[in-house]
């Protein structure tokens, strides 16, 4: 069983800059690809950003250009870097595995304007 930690959300004003960690135990983390998911206010989960086991890499079109995914397997983490931050950008952000169906317990990000 693997089980995600997500961690370094907080209180941003808009235009400014987060970096998420998404921490993970057991050893098949390398091997898989890795979602950052944002659940707002009274909507459904959405993805945000996803890093392949090889590095490739997914955004949102809303979020290109401002958000960067990158992982550290010795570290067993991800991380997601975001920037230029937008109110509609609150929410709690978790992390996935691919074939994973079980979700941490997020980290709350609030963007005020």
């Amino acid at each position: 069983q693997v089980q995600l930690v997500e961690s370094g959300g907080g209180l941003v004003q808009a235009g400014g800059s987060l970096r998420l960690s998404c921490t993970a135990s057991g050893r098949i983390f390398s091997n898989s690809a890795v979602s950052w998911y944002r659940q707002a206010p009274g909507r459904q989960r959405e993805p945000v950003a996803t890093i392949g086991s090889g590095g490739n890499t997914n955004y949102a079109d809303s979020v290109k250009g401002r958000f960067n995914i990158y992982r550290d397997n010795a570290k067993n983490t991800v991380y997601l870097q975001m920037n230029s931050l937008n109110p509609d950008e609150t929410g709690v952000y978790y992390c996935k595995l691919s074939w994973s169906l079980t979700w941490g317990q997020g980290t709350q990000v609030t963007v005020s304007s």
